[in-house]
């Protein structure tokens, strides 16, 4: 299956990132959380600044990311000069199974028939979620035991997050935003049942590593619905 309502060619898009300077750059761009520009991005790769435009610029050609103009120095008018040319991740999903697989459609038709159920439905999911947490907090616990051994730190909260799709970002304050939802097409028709499931997992695994945090669901435009908050000492 390709998936993606944009991008004209996906398996060609994603062959582009087969490039080692093309996929640092674009998971910069993915992973800045605002848009970047070129000197930006040049000098995080320790690459030129022509090369990393001409790459972004591939990059932005086959969809993978988009541009806009903005003067960084917040200045408009006369002597305010060019406006700099900055990049961000485009929205969507680029997905290719071959064979077709329809997961997504599956997927649909299961969270619409649990929402025919009211909450009937959310309280037959939200263990189950839960317990999907545990689990997977106790594979990462067992994957980073041998590193543990070895006087490796052991795993943590953003570990798992970063490990499930969820792009975790730690603020000052020590709390913990996750900026991907992975099941954000699904989100869109079902954004009730689909943030009450990832509350139920990220609570899970919050208990299987006794992390320090509490989960709370705050959706905001751009980001995943669930916020991970320090608990005070």
């Amino acid at each position: 299956m390709v998936r993606n309502t944009k991008i004209s060619d996906p398996i060609g898009s994603v062959a582009l990132l087969e490039d080692p300077n093309r996929r640092r750059l674009y998971d910069l761009i993915a992973h800045a959380g605002e848009a970047v520009g070129r000197d930006e991005a040049a000098a995080a790769l320790g690459i030129t600044r022509e090369l990393a435009a001409f790459h972004l610029d591939r990059l932005v050609d086959v969809g993978l990311l988009v541009a806009e103009f903005r003067r960084l120095s917040g200045r408009t008018g006369p002597g305010a000069g060019r406006p700099a040319k900055l990049y961000r991740r485009a929205e969507g999903d680029v997905i290719v199974t071959l064979p077709t697989r329809n997961y997504d459609v599956a997927a649909d038709v299961m969270a619409e028939a649990l929402e025919h159920l009211g909450r009937r439905g959310a309280h037959a999911l939200e263990p189950v979620a839960r317990n999907r947490g545990l689990a997977d907090a106790r594979r990462l616990a067992d994957a980073a035991e041998p590193r543990s051994r070895d006087g490796a730190e052991p795993a943590t909260l953003v570990d798992a997050l970063a490990v499930a799709g969820y792009e975790p970002e730690t603020r000052p304050d020590g709390s913990v935003l996750v900026r991907n939802c992975p099941y954000d097409a699904l989100a869109i028709d079902h954004r009730d049942l689909t943030c009450g499931m990832s509350a139920a997992w990220a609570e899970g695994l919050v208990e299987g590593l006794a992390a320090p945090m509490t989960v709370e669901l705050a959706p905001e435009p751009g980001r995943c619905c669930v916020i991970f908050n320090p608990i005070a000492p």
